[in-house]
């Protein structure tokens, strides 16, 4: 039984990661639940444990959407920019996956900022701050996914 959980354990962690390429999969739900599979083990995980993943799980999920934001801005992107970039990562995980993600907020936030200002290098500059903010955020949900793992490990092991 112990074997069986460990694998579910790993599966779900390793499926928190698929989850950078497919947002639909929602990856602190699933590191959640392999956390929470680690009860029916013998080890014990503390409660620093569990008040450090609230707060990065918190840290997680606001950090794509701060890198987003951040970036569009930098870049001269509009709020409905940004509620485009937005709308086109949740739309591009249903569509070409997994290059749906890129090219859709990409393609939206250009449509988009073409509208507003009526200028092409404006656009395309807006579009690319998109691509940016999606990657930078990406790399940041990547990180701290793997200090809440490896905080996991330390924890249970230790």
């Amino acid at each position: 039984m112990e074997f069986v959980l460990w694998s579910l354990i790993i599966v779900l962690f390793l499926s928190s990661f698929v989850s950078l390429i497919f947002p639909i999969i929602p990856g602190p739900l699933v590191l959640w639940a392999g956390f929470l599979l680690s009860i029916w083990l013998e080890g014990r995980l503390s409660v620093w444990f569990w008040v450090g993943a609230v707060i990065l799980t918190v840290l997680l999920i606001v950090s794509d959407m701060v890198a987003n934001s951040i970036s569009v801005k930098k870049y001269g992107g509009s709020k409905w920019g940004e509620a485009g970039a937005v709308a086109g990562v949740i739309a591009g995980s249903f569509v070409i996956p997994p290059f749906g993600i890129l090219i859709v907020p990409f393609v939206l936030v250009f449509v988009i900022e073409l509208g507003i200002e009526k200028n092409t290098r404006f656009a395309f500059r807006a579009a690319v701050g998109t691509l940016i903010g999606f990657l930078s955020g990406t790399a940041a949900k990547f990180i701290i996914q793997m200090l809440m793992i490896g905080w996991f490990i330390f924890s249970y092991f230790n």
